[in-house]
């Protein structure tokens, strides 16, 4: 009966072990590492041919993978099951070079919508034109559709290769691009349709800020739920709230919470919607100080603070079963905290250096 009871033990102990989630995340200089949670260690690469990657999206049916690549601007879509490569192409010609990073496919995974920038190879010099809404067919590889940004949205949209993230509703006839603020765009013609006076916070050496559902953990598909700034139109005071957006119906409930802190990263929400975590910062460099907050999304209430040490520059992420906090990018590592007590475990040791491409958590 003993023997038995241990065998049961034993089984029940592999069986929770088993149930970590895929991990993947971009690598330098030319590859994506799939990491495993249970396990503890990086299971697989992923050569992409197109060079190395900024940045990670999961398609509406958690299925596929698409990846946006720096060296030639490159796109190369992965079957997350089998870790292959099933599509890979580039935008640059001999004469003709493009600069953007990320974007989001549509429900039908035949159109990727991003911003780009052009530029023109001429006899003694390069013409760089502006940045432009951008529809990519993915089964054409090429770019079939531009659209011109409004004056007032073209700074918003002219950082780091456009890097304002999209977000596009289940029909696929809305781009929502959370930035300043929340711009909804009509993907017929990206004609602007609303916009909300909500913006995304800021975060002084956060890896991917503001690039939407990388950093942010989505619910569920139609929804998106995240930390936004917002500030009254006398005295202008910044107040950080949580935002939820329907993504079909393009209603938004903001709840505010309290004065907004320096920075703040994307917001992580567990798997069972109860509870959702960020990390905040003050000060910079030698007085830079972090911290993790616990919100209980039924009441909008943080719940538990705790002091943590942070890197110079980090990305925030949550374990897929939503019980550990991860701190990676920048570095060779992930170093794992538990999200009850919101203490440090251990380190996980990548053995390469992880680009700002983001994480994709599978279960």
């Amino acid at each position: 009966m003993k023997t038995l009871l241990s065998v049961l033990s034993l089984l029940t102990v592999f069986s929770a072990a088993a149930e970590g989630a895929t991990l993947f995340m971009g690598a330098y200089p030319d590859s994506i590492i799939v990491f495993d949670e249970a396990k503890g260690q990086v299971v697989d690469r992923i050569r992409l041919s197109t060079g190395l990657p900024t940045s990670m999206r999961l398609s509406l049916d958690r299925k596929k993978i698409y990846v946006t690549t720096n060296d030639h601007s490159g796109v190369e879509v992965l079957d997350a099951a089998t870790h292959k490569v099933i599509n890979h192409f580039v935008l640059n010609t001999p004469t003709k070079r493009y600069r953007f990073n990320g974007g989001v496919p549509d429900p039908q995974d035949k159109l990727f919508y991003t911003v780009t920038t052009e530029m023109n190879k001429l006899n003694d010099r390069y013409e760089i034109g502006k940045p432009k809404y951008t529809v990519i067919d993915l089964a054409e590889q090429k770019i079939v559709r531009t659209a011109d940004i409004a004056r007032e949205d073209e700074n918003a949209n002219a950082g780091y290769y456009g890097r304002a993230g999209f977000e596009i509703s289940p029909d696929g006839k809305y781009l929502y691009q959370f930035r300043d603020k929340v711009v909804i765009l009509s993907t017929d013609d990206f004609k602007v349709v609303d916009r909300i006076d909500l913006a995304k916070p800021d975060f002084p050496g956060m890896e991917s800020v503001g690039f939407g559902g990388l950093l942010d953990s989505i619910s569920e598909p139609g929804q998106h739920i995240s930390l936004f700034n917002s500030a009254d139109p006398i005295v202008h005071n910044r107040v950080f709230g949580i935002a939820r957006f329907d993504l079909s119906t393009r209603q938004v409930n903001f709840t505010p919470i309290g004065p907004s802190p320096e920075g703040m990263a994307g917001l992580q929400v567990a798997p069972d919607k109860k509870n959702a975590y960020t990390v905040i910062t003050n000060g910079t460099h030698g007085n830079k100080r972090c911290e993790f907050w616990t919100f209980d999304l039924a009441t909008n209430h943080i719940t538990q603070t705790s002091a943590v040490p942070c890197r110079s520059r980090f990305s925030f992420g949550m374990a897929g079963d939503g019980k550990k906090l991860y701190f990676y990018g920048a570095g060779f590592e992930i170093e794992v905290y538990d999200a009850v007590t919101l203490k440090y475990e251990r380190t996980w040791d990548l053995n390469n250096d992880v680009t700002g491409a983001g994480m994709i958590v599978i279960n």
